[in-house]
Formats: structure tokens, C-alpha cells, sequence
């Protein structure tokens, strides 16, 4: 990593980073001791080299954890054959994912032989006969290779397994599964890439004495170590789907036409569970996004109906009891049905304890019942312990002004190594923070009207070249027709086309701004001149009417202490440090953070918030802005003049 080392050869323009290898040595401890560590790495700071080469060099049986499928990808395909050339070190890897990311062939023959209405248009038709065609050519099964096949296509549910549907042994197919195949490799792996679902699953299993997904190893290496407090709440709690529901009834009325249909009286009793769940779905639609179950209304008929779709279900189950000798298809939702039984009996018990939360989500004409863990460190601990390894945790945004006891605390790490290293990035010159001090209070009806206002002149400095980034949907819709007709850029709003495909457009138009929420503020990587501003219109405090955010709070609140100090500041300072890691993504890069909330300068927490960002020069003289943006853009400047 030094100036003559493989990296400057093989990259063209590879800057040595001191805080890089600083990174590299106290990781290769870790790894050698099977220490656990917490390490902040700022933006530009490489951290990906930094963990790769260390894990291949140790000799270590390493299992790196990412956030999302497509930084999996990009770490598998692309920085760990880089890696592996430069240290001239051939070592067997593998990559994991989730079994709904791989075809399945038994599940292709019954959807293409199944007459359920799925192909009754030229597109999905068209989707089929791709996928049968990819199913010969492909060694791996991994859906992420068939480009022709949007990820989004209701055929990929049909094609692929759940961990509920998997007949197991007794597939026709199982001597060719791509599950079993991809699960081979990794366990025979020296360093196998995975996400943070599969991770936490796999935890699952292990800690509930299941056996294992995944293989054993010396150290797990947590990137985007962020994420992982959420999704180990998610994951140590239940949820069941009316998706999940509709899988078990299409998939019972598929097996027992294909092995009991000479038994009578079984498809009233899928259609008793069909109208069952259309009713309680009629109800969820009165539901706004995500409600705690004691604030439904009216909480007794959702009751009413639940009671109903429970009782169905409990005569299905005991009808696929009776059919389960006919096929292991049969036997397979005999089995769902009574897992299903049994979380509804656990959903609508009134005796849940204080340390969960039950609440329903609505997701378009869908809804989820969800029993939640308030606090995930305690059994986060017991997974750590069962797994008897090293811990290595990393993320760009882990540190609350210097400190990490906020992350710590949700996981439970009590004991672990500490290491907070800067980004490289010359923020002091080549970044500039706005803080507009004119706009009204974040409550007021017009605050977005103010916002979109005041941001006007600067987009205009800047030629576009922006990304508009905002804590609600609301907001987002309400300055989009704000600005639609009115700014001479191209507008590209989050939900009017794939995410993937609006950021291509952005980097091609290089004179574009994007206007998007929740999925925009991390995990997006621009660079150069194409983005040089980016405009914050709220601090991102999490909803305060989330049902499990009240539970957090109301649990903390019964220890005696500051619910709002100990977690909804620090969570939202953790959000507005990615949101704020999306302006400067190289050495290069330069340009205009504009953060709108005036509760920044208003509020005794502001100082929290502005501590925790890097160096920045901050301003509020609209002037200063644009002689910024006039010196680093000089091409837009002489266009304005």
C-alpha cells in the first residue's frame, strides 16, 4: 500500500493513505488474535483494500459481511480478484447469498406447467422462456447474472425458493440445487463474502442449535457495520406476510391438484383462508404506513378478523396433515401451515412482553404482522458467544463526536478494540457547509416552500449538478412540483424510475438534480464535477410515531433515562453523517453541502450534529456560495455570465 507497492503499479493514481495502512495493521492484529475491534474509517480512507489484504494474507478462515447483494457483488467480482493479483496469493473464495437469489429448478418446472394466470401476458411469457433458456448456461443459478429478467419481476418469486417451500432432500432436484452448490463452496472456502441478512440467519440457527448456513470461521469482518443494529432487530423478531400467506395457499392448491385432486373438500377450505385474508386485508388498508396494534381502530374488529384467518388457516393445516403421505409437496405446506398457525398464536397473544412491540405495516394492498425485540444486544451477545470467533466491525459512520457507545450499546460490545480514523479528504478547502439562517421553524406548512426557495440560487450557481436529499416522501413529492416547470435542469425524482437507472442518468446528464429519500442518503457513490452540491432539507430524526422507535423510547424512559439524548439524537447524527458522505467521493472531488434546518443553529444539540461532520468551512452568506461554486465550477460560471 506504500508508494512503490502492488497497489500504486496495478492503479493507476493510487495515493498511499497513512490512515489506510493504519487500518490494514490493526485489522491483521485482530485477525491474528481473533480480537474484536470497532473501526471508523472516513469517506476516501479505502477500507476495502484495507480489510481484503489482511484477511488474505492472514491464513484465517475470514467471512466478510456486506450491507446490500450489490456491494457483495462488486466485493466479489471486483476487489477481491484485484486483491488476490496484487499479493500474487491464489486463495479459494466464495460468495453466498440468500436462497430467493437462486434459481430453483424444481419451482421452474411447476410454474412453467402451471396454468394460475401468471403468464397471461406476452411479457412474462417472454420472462419465462428466458429463464429457461439461462438455466442451461448458468453454473452458479445466480438470478443477478440474467440481466433480461428485471429483479422486480413477479416470475422471480415463482422460480426461486423460501426457506419454507425448500422440499430439502426430497426434491427431484436436489442433487443439482444452485443452494447446495453455492453452500459447498463456502464451505470450503478460505474467505466467503455475504450479506447481513444471511449473516444474522445465520446466527439464528446456530444459537437455536439448527445446525448452520454458513461455515465456521476465525473472524467476521462486518463492512457497512452501521446497518447491522436494524437488521438484527428485524431478524430476532417475527414477521408474517400476507405475501407469505398467498405463497402457502397458491402453493397447496398447485400440490394438491398435482397429487390429491381425488379428494373432495379441500378447495373450500383454501377458499375459506383466501376470504379470510381478503377481509383482514380490506381492514389493513385503513392503515397509514406502520401502527403500533394497540392504536389500531378499530382495534376489535382487526382482532375479529385475525381470529377468523386464524381458524381457517388451523382447518387448512389440519387438512394438509391428513394429504401430507400424498407428496413432499403436500407435507412441505402441511409443515408452513403449522409454522403459520403457530406465529399468528404468538402475534395475538395478549400476554407480550415489555421488551417487544407488536405492530402492523401496510405495503400497498399488503400488510406484515410484526412482534419486535426493543433492544437486539442482549441476544446479539449470544449469537457473538455461540459463534466463537473474532469480531471486526467497520463503517464510515460509527462515532458520535468522537465516540462510539452508541453502537456499542446496541450491540452489547463491551469489550472491543477502538480505532476512529479521519477521511483523507481535503474537506477544509475543498468543501464548503451552507447553513441558510432564514428559513422558518421544520413544523411550519410552508417549511418545504422556504426550502425549495432557498435553494434555487445555489442550484443555479451550480449549473444543477445536485441531489436534493429529504427525511420524507411528502417533501420529496411537494418539491418536485415545485420545481418541475420551474428549474432549467433536468429533474430526475426517486419513484419515477429504478434507482440504478436515475443515477446512470445523472452521471451521463452531468447537469442533472435528483430529488430522492431514505434510499439515496448512503450506499451512493458519485464522483466528479456531476455532483457538486447537496442540499439536506431536514435533520433526519427517525419518525416519532414508529411503533418500535416508541417502544425504544418507552423502555428507556422506564430506566430513567433521556430516551431523546440517548438514541433519537444519536441515531439521527449517524443518518446525517451518510447523508452528508455522498458529496466528496474522491481526492478531486469539490463542492457545497447545504444543510436547511435551522435547528442546527437554534438548538443546544445543533453542535452535536455540525462536531460530528468533517472540517468543513461553514457559511451562511449566499454570496460566499456562489463564489465558492463560481471558482470550482469556472465552465458554469462563464455559462451564467
Amino acid at each position: 500500500m506504500g508508494p512503490d507497492g502492488g497497489f500504486a503499479q496495478k492503479f493507476p493514481g493510487f495515493t498511499p493513505r497513512p490512515a489506510q495502512q493504519k487500518l490494514a495493521a490493526a485489522i491483521g492484529r485482530a485477525l491474528q488474535q481473533q480480537d474484536s475491534l470497532v473501526a471508523e474509517a472516513g469517506t476516501g480512507t479505502g477500507k476495502t483494500f484495507a480489510y481484503l489484504v489482511p484477511a488474505l494474507l492472514s491464513g484465517k478462515r475470514v467471512l466478510i459481511s456486506t450491507g446490500t447483494r450489490a456491494l457483495q457483488d462488486q466485493l466479489f467480482h471486483r476487489d477481491l480478484p484485484a486483491v488476490s493479483e496484487i499479493l500474487g496469493m491464489p486463495v479459494k473464495t466464495a460468495l453466498l447469498k440468500g436462497r430467493s437469489n437462486y434459481l430453483c429448478r424444481h419451482r421452474l418446472v411447476l410454474t412453467a406447467n402451471s396454468g394460475d394466470g401468471l403468464f397471461d401476458s406476452r411479457e412474462r411469457v417472454q420472462e419465462l422462456a428466458h429463464v429457461r433458456d439461462w438455466v442451461h448456461a448458468t453454473a452458479s443459478g445466480d438470478v443477478a447474472e440474467l440481466g433480461a429478467v428485471p429483479e422486480n419481476s413477479p416470475l422471480w418469486p415463482q422460480v426461486t425458493s423460501t426457506v419454507e417451500n425448500c422440499l430439502g432432500q426430497d426434491c427431484p432436484e436436489y442433487t443439482r440445487c444452485f443452494v447446495l452448490d453455492a453452500r459447498r463452496r463456502a464451505q470450503e472456502a478460505e474467505l466467503v463474502v455475504v450479506n447481513h441478512h444471511l449473516l444474522l440467519a445465520d446466527l439464528l440457527l446456530k444459537e437455536e442449535g439448527f445446525g448452520a448456513l454458513l461455515p465456521g470461521v476465525d473472524t467476521v469482518i462486518v463492512d457497512e457495520a452501521h446497518q447491522l443494529p436494524d437488521i438484527a432487530t428485524q431478524y430476532f423478531g417475527l414477521s408474517l406476510s400476507s405475501h407469505r400467506l398467498q405463497d402457502l395457499l397458491r402453493d397447496s392448491r398447485k400440490e394438491y391438484r398435482e397429487a390429491a385432486a381425488d379428494i373432495p373438500d379441500f378447495e373450500p377450505l383454501l377458499a375459506a383462508v383466501e376470504t379470510a385474508l381478503a377481509d383482514l386485508q380490506q381492514q389493513c388498508i385503513r392503515v397509514d404506513g406502520r401502527v403500533e396494534w394497540h392504536d389500531l381502530q378499530p382495534l376489535e374488529e382487526f382482532e375479529l378478523r385475525l381470529m377468523r384467518l386464524r381458524s381457517a388457516l388451523t382447518r387448512l393445516q389440519q387438512a394438509l396433515g391428513i394429504l401430507a403421505e400424498r407428496s413432499s409437496g403436500l407435507e412441505n405446506c402441511h409443515q408452513r401451515s403449522a409454522q403459520i398457525v403457530e406465529h399468528m398464536r404468538l402475534f395475538a397473544a395478549e400476554d407480550a412482553e415489555q421488551s417487544q412491540v407488536r405492530w402492523i405495516e401496510r405495503r400497498g394492498r399488503g400488510f406484515s404482522l410484526n412482534l419486535t425485540p426493543v433492544d437486539a444486544a442482549e441476544r446479539f451477545q449470544s449469537c457473538m458467544r455461540e459463534s466463537h470467533c473474532g469480531w471486526i466491525f467497520l463503517s464510515a459512520t460509527l462515532s458520535i463526536n468522537g465516540s462510539f457507545e452508541h453502537f456499542r450499546e446496541r450491540l452489547g460490545l463491551e469489550e472491543a478494540e477502538e480505532l476512529m480514523l479521519g477521511s483523507p479528504f481535503d474537506y477544509e478547502h475543498n468543501a464548503l457547509l451552507y447553513l441558510p439562517d432564514s428559513l422558518p421553524d421544520v413544523n411550519s406548512a410552508d417549511y418545504t416552500t422556504a426550502v425549495v426557495q432557498a435553494t434555487e440560487p445555489v442550484i443555479h450557481a451550480s449549473g444543477g449538478r445536485a441531489f436534493l436529499l429529504f427525511t420524507s416522501h411528502r417533501a420529496l413529492r411537494e418539491a418536485a412540483e415545485q420545481v418541475r416547470e420551474r428549474w432549467p435542469f433536468p429533474l430526475l425524482v426517486q419513484g419515477e424510475a429504478p434507482r440504478r437507472h436515475l443515477l446512470e442518468c445523472f452521471r451521463e446528464l452531468g447537469d442533472a438534480v435528483l430529488l430522492g429519500t431514505a434510499s439515496f442518503w448512503e450506499g451512493v457513490d458519485v464522483k466528479g464535477p456531476a455532483l457538486s452540491v447537496v442540499v439536506i432539507d431536514r435533520l433526519p430524526f427517525a419518525a416519532p410515531g414508529d411503533p418500535v422507535m416508541k417502544a425504544r423510547l418507552a423502555a428507556l424512559e422506564r430506566q430513567g433515562r433521556d430516551p431523546f439524548l440517548e438514541f433519537q439524537l444519536p441515531q439521527a447524527v449517524l443518518a446525517l453523517k451518510q447523508g452528508v458522505g455522498r458529496l466528496i467521493r474522491d481526492e478531486g472531488d469539490t463542492g457545497v453541502l447545504m444543510l436547511c434546518d435551522p435547528r442546527v443553529a437554534r438548538k443546544g444539540y445543533g453542535r452535536l450534529f455540525l462536531d460530528s461532520l468533517p472540517p468543513m468551512r461553514r457559511t451562511k452568506d449566499l454570496d460566499e456560495v456562489q463564489t465558492f461554486l463560481a471558482r470550482i465550477l469556472p465552465t458554469v460560471a462563464q455559462a451564467a455570465t
